[in-house]
Formats: C-alpha cells, structure tokens, sequence
C-alpha cells in the first residue's frame, strides 16, 4: 500500500504556504499554495541543468558558478560534482527555511551539498546577485544557473521579467565572463525567450532530458567567444 504524504514542515512565505512533504525514506514534496514544485523522484532535468552548465566552465583555473534558487539541492549538487575543488559557488535563495530543509531531511538526497565547503549561500533574490556581478569592477561569474519554479514562457513580460525579459538577460550578459555560460530550467521551449538570448549576444542550445515522461527545457546560452 502507498504511504501517505505527510507536512513535515510549513511557513508562511510573501508568496504563499511553502511546505515541506515526506513519504517514505527519500520521496520529498515541496509544495506552495498546494502546487508542486519540486519532486524528490523526478529531477532528471534538474540534474542536467547543473551538470550541463559546470561542465561547460569546469576546465577553468577558479570557476565561479552563481545558481538562482536552492530548492532540494539536486541542482546545487549536480554542478558541484561537475566542478574543481577550486571552484566557488554561490546559492541565492529567497527563503531561509529551504536551507534549513537541505541541512536537515533533504541532507541526505544530495549528501549535504549545501555545506560543501565550495558553497556560499546569500538570502536574497538571485536578480540582485547578477546586478551586483554585472557592476562595473564587479567580479564576474563564469556560468549562472536559474532553477526556479517559473521558467519562460508565454506569461514573460518579454521587456520587465526580472529574470527572462530582455533587459534582464543583457544584465546576465553583463555579470558573466567571457564565454560564460547562462543556464535556465523551463517547464517548455520558449521561442520568445530564444530570441531574446540571441539578440543579447548568446548562442542558445536547447536541450530536453530523458526519454518518455514530463521532459522539461533545460537552455545553454553562451555569451561571446
């Protein structure tokens, strides 16, 4: 018989309930509002995001990796097993508590990558993480990863989004180093938000991972040579 999912955690967030399910040993929700938005058993896309992207930079001397939203740590520990020991990575996230989260019931999921001593964890939005690289002076960062709940869509204000709109993807530009990379999770292909990337300098690679199933959009946009 299935066991039933059980609320281990819950707050009160600006945008809503965020929870935390369990079911079983490893079978995580978390949930907002009751919609999904993670699934401890179907991350494939997830996985390959953060691979994809680090392995894009992992040959560099120090690369410097920011990834927008923490979530169960899959993406975060996709990338750092995909980086040098050198490496620094930086994790935004909005919510204190999905840290606590990722060093407590989710710990084991991603073998405590959160406290892996490669990763620097800000609180505050990971807008605010690329303006600050994109400063003049500023240090860059080689690849950044959005791996947020909302990718592009038809919904993108295509001018005002703060993460996909076309001033923000100039401002990604701006905070990555030359041949950086700029690596974005979406629940689908987003012609719009292509054109946008080309149009701010990115060669763009589409890739949907696995065979059969939900196959999300995972992007690979490179800026410069």
């Amino acid at each position: 018989m299935t066991q039933p999912w059980q609320t281990i955690d819950r707050v009160d967030t600006a945008d809503g309930v965020l929870e935390l399910r369990r079911r079983g040993e490893r079978d995580f929700l978390i949930i907002i509002n009751g919609r999904v938005l993670m699934n401890s058993s179907a991350n494939r896309s997830e996985i390959a995001l953060g691979e994809a992207a680090c392995r894009a930079v992992a040959a560099r001397k120090k690369p410097r990796v920011l990834i927008g939203g923490l979530g169960m740590g899959l993406t975060l520990r996709a990338a750092l097993d995909s980086l040098p020991p050198t490496a620094q990575v930086v994790v935004a996230e909005l919510n204190p508590v999905v840290i606590q989260w990722c060093r407590g019931p989710l710990s084991e999921l991603t073998g405590s990558a959160v406290d892996d001593g490669r990763v620097t964890v800000a609180i505050e939005d990971v807008s605010s993480s690329i303006a600050k690289a994109a400063q003049p002076g500023a240090e860059r960062f080689d690849a950044i990863i959005i791996d947020l709940y909302e990718g592009p869509g038809t919904a993108t204000d295509a001018k005002n989004d703060p993460f996909y709109g076309s001033r923000a993807v100039k401002v990604a530009a701006s905070a990555l180093s030359a041949g950086g990379v700029f690596a974005v999770w979406g629940e689908n292909s987003d012609a719009a938000f292509e054109k946008r990337l080309t149009a701010a300098g990115f060669s763009v690679e589409r890739q949907r991972p696995g065979r059969g199933g939900l196959r999300h959009v995972v992007y690979l946009a490179k800026y410069g040579r």
